[in-house]
């Protein structure tokens, strides 16, 4: 049994899924409509309100968590706290509140979640456009079956439209237009990733789309389809009503009010720009995506695996090599005995991506490399994991001083010091076996290997002088035994 919970700029929301055979089938939703986006004030920062709001939320969450035996757990935050200036702030007081780490996905990895979760619904392998209209931001995304093939993160939602355009809930012509036009503006040099003949159908899987498929349908407006002439109807009964206060529609929650407005404005300019005749709604998105993520975790399919190696093939790194650094790296760390295993992953995929950076240059690959792992698009990774794996990658060779303050975490030390001799013995050309080696990392480092792994191979002597003195500047001892 897994959770999703998401963090939106609109709502915080949570799904308790099982999977049952070929379907993941929803034990328990929850919604609470905050509008944290609401909360950020002129400088970009959550103000105190909105912060002890989301915190209050996401203690009711950690009640309802509390009640399931849960298998794994995954919170995500988008647009929001992705751009508030001091989302650093709130973390610690929002895990506490929910329990669990709160993961900071990009806008692209927020959209490859929510084509996993329209796909695990859909059983035809069409090409597919998925639109996802949000409190913060706007993804689109192009797939044929399971398969993504284009993702578009546009920083326009409902929540700043709203703000911008249908102030004080105002709803007039003018507003509109101008909030439709914006809207296009962000699109516009898009178009040619999307163009019609590159997909079959259009979903929408946002619950804002879903609201406005809900008015168009109980209302009886336009065709009672998700199409322009549909939402064209739909603008001018808002326009009607004068002020989202005053709107009254059949199966219109009242917390939608505020949001229904700018989310047609952006729902009509995506269907101009990318010339969508119709939209599907559909029941299900980013939570249901996070869930079969979790599962595929799970079943030991995990897509960032794929991911790794998709990059360090792209950037043409010998694969052998990075295979077996990773897989040295990851037998070091075991020796090592960490407290846990929140590690041993990252590790490996560093292992992998260590030599990223030659294809910038071979001086100072490392650091390179390092600013290439921390901030390219890796689907599956947090932001989080990316910055854990720049470290460890970062801290490959030379002075050790770089990551001096992460060093603390002794299980972060081990990882660095697993990744640093795998490279070492890989440099000296020597195919360590690891019965043969003795590792320890307590108050200080103590290694013992083959003496003749040091006579056979000459640089090594030289290159565990040069470790040693790497550790000692950050006052940890390096003492080495050579034995028979």
């Amino acid at each position: 049994m897994f959770a999703a919970v998401d963090l939106g700029s609109n709502s915080f929301r949570l799904h308790i899924g099982r999977h049952d055979g070929d379907t993941m089938r929803i034990i328990k939703s929850a919604r609470d409509p905050i509008r944290l986006g609401a909360g950020l004030d002129s400088k970009g920062n959550l103000t105190a309100a909105a912060m002890a709001s989301a915190i209050e939320s996401l203690g009711r969450f950690n009640s309802i968590l509390s009640t399931f035996p849960l298998s794994a757990v995954r919170v995500v935050a988008t647009n929001t706290i992705r751009i508030a200036r001091n989302s650093a702030t709130f973390l610690p007081a929002a895990e506490a509140a929910i329990g669990y780490p709160i993961e900071i996905i990009s806008g692209e990895e927020e959209g490859r979640l929510i084509y996993m979760g329209v796909a695990s619904t859909l059983s035809q392998n069409e090409r597919r456009l998925v639109l996802d209209i949000g409190g913060g931001s706007t993804e689109v995304i192009l797939g044929k079956g399971p398969k993504i093939e284009q993702v578009e993160s546009f920083s326009v939602g409902t929540v700043p439209q709203s703000l911008n355009f249908f102030p004080n809930g105002i709803i007039n012509a003018e507003s509109f237009d101008a909030a439709v036009l914006s809207a296009r503006s962000r699109f516009e040099d898009a178009v040619p990733l999307y163009k019609p003949e590159l997909w079959t159908n259009a979903y929408g899987s946002s619950g804002t789309i879903r609201a406005l498929a809900d008015a168009i349908s109980k209302n009886g407006l336009g065709d009672g389809l998700m199409s322009l002439k549909s939402l064209e109807a739909l603008r001018k009964r808002l326009i009607q009503f004068g002020h989202a206060g005053n709107i009254d529609l059949i199966g219109m929650k009242a917390d939608r009010a505020a949001s229904i407005t700018s989310g047609l404005a952006i729902l009509i300019a995506l269907m101009q720009e990318f010339s969508i005749k119709v939209v599907t709604p559909i029941e299900a998105g980013l939570r249901m995506g996070v869930l079969w993520d979790l599962h595929l975790r799970a079943t030991k399919r995990d897509r960032r695996d794929q991911s790794a190696r998709d990059f360090l093939q792209r950037f043409k790194v010998d694969e052998k090599r990075a295979e077996q650094a990773a897989n040295v790296a990851s037998a070091f760390f075991a020796l090592l005995k960490p407290s846990d295993d929140s590690y041993a992953k990252l590790l490996f995929w560093s292992g992998l991506l260590h030599e990223v950076g030659l294809v910038v240059s071979h001086s100072g690959y490392h650091k390179h490399a390092a600013y290439m792992v921390g901030n390219a698009d890796l689907p599956g990774f947090t932001t989080r994991e990316q910055r854990v794996m720049s470290s460890l990658v970062l801290a490959q060779k030379g002075n050790l001083r770089k990551v001096a303050d992460e060093l603390a975490d002794s299980d972060f030390a081990k990882a660095v010091l697993a990744l640093r001799l795998a490279l070492m013995f890989m440099h000296a050309r020597i195919d360590v076996v690891m019965d043969e080696v003795r590792l320890r990392m307590k108050k200080g480092i103590e290694l013992e290997i083959r003496k003749e792994w040091a006579t056979q191979h000459p640089t090594v002597a030289y290159w565990i002088e040069k470790e040693k003195e790497c550790w000692s500047e950050v006052g940890i001892d390096f003492a080495v035994k050579l034995n028979n």
